[in-house]
C-alpha cells in the first residue's frame, strides 16, 4: 500500500477547506434552487456539485487534497451552480461582459467551459503525482492537458445523449446559442483552461504538495 493511499489522520487544514467549500456550495445550492429559470436544467447543471461533495468527504482522511485545489473546485462548484440558476445562456454577468465587449452571444458558457479544462487540470496533476509518482515536467503537463480534454470530450457526450433523450427539452442545458462550432469551442476552451492554469499554478502547486509530504 502506497503512502498516499493509506488511511491518514485527517488533516486540520484540509478539513477546514472540505468544510468551508462544503458551506460555501450549500448555501450557493440552497439560493439558486429557490426558483432557477428551468428546474430541469438546474438539476442538470449542478449534478457534478451533488456528486462531487460527498466525493471529497469519502476521501477526505484518504486523500486530502492541497488548499490550492480546493479553493479551485470551490470556485468550479460556484460557476456551475450559477449557470444551473440561470442557464448559461441568461446569465445577468455574461451579458454585461457581451455589452461591454459587444459580442453576439452571452459568453458565460465560455467561462464555464474554460473552467473545465483549468480546474481538472490542477486535480488531475495531484493525483498523478501523489497517486503515480509522476514528476512535474513536460510529460506531467502533456498527461494532464490529455485528461482535461477527455473530461471536456465526456462532457460534450453528455450534452449529446441529454438532446437525444430530452429533444427541445435540454436546449437550456446544451447552450449552443445557435453557434455551430459551439462543441468546437468548448474543447478548445477547456484545452486552453488546462494549459493556463498548469503554467500559472505549477510551482505553487508543487510546494503545497512538498509541504503535505512533510
Amino acid at each position: 500500500m502506497t503512502p498516499a493511499s493509506a488511511p491518514q489522520e485527517e488533516s486540520p487544514a484540509a478539513a477546514r477547506n472540505l468544510a468551508t467549500v462544503a458551506v460555501i456550495w450549500i448555501l450557493a445550492l440552497v439560493a439558486s434552487g429557490v426558483a432557477p429559470r428551468d428546474r430541469l436544467t438546474w438539476v442538470m447543471e449542478v449534478a457534478p456539485v451533488l456528486i462531487a461533495l460527498p466525493l471529497l468527504a469519502a476521501t477526505r482522511t484518504r486523500f486530502p487534497f492541497t488548499t490550492l485545489s480546493y479553493w479551485l473546485i470551490a470556485v468550479h462548484g460556484l460557476i456551475l451552480i450559477v449557470g444551473g440558476a440561470y442557464t448559461y445562456a441568461h446569465v445577468p454577468a455574461g451579458f454585461w461582459v457581451q455589452e461591454w465587449l459587444g459580442l453576439e452571444r452571452n459568453p458565460y458558457d465560455r467561462l464555464g467551459h474554460f473552467a473545465q479544462g483549468f480546474v481538472p487540470a490542477i486535480v488531475a496533476r495531484e493525483i498523478l503525482i501523489r497517486t503515480f509518482r509522476l514528476a512535474p515536467g513536460n510529460f506531467l503537463f502533456f498527461i494532464t492537458t490529455c485528461i482535461c480534454l477527455a473530461v471536456s470530450a465526456f462532457y460534450e457526450l453528455i450534452e449529446w445523449w441529454s438532446a437525444l433523450a430530452l429533444g427541445q427539452g435540454a436546449d437550456e442545458f446544451l447552450g449552443t446559442q445557435g453557434d455551430p462550432w459551439d462543441t468546437q469551442w468548448d474543447m478548445f476552451l477547456a484545452l486552453v483552461g488546462a494549459c493556463v492554469s498548469q503554467l500559472v499554478f505549477s510551482r505553487r502547486h508543487d510546494r503545497q504538495i512538498a509541504s503535505m509530504r512533510i
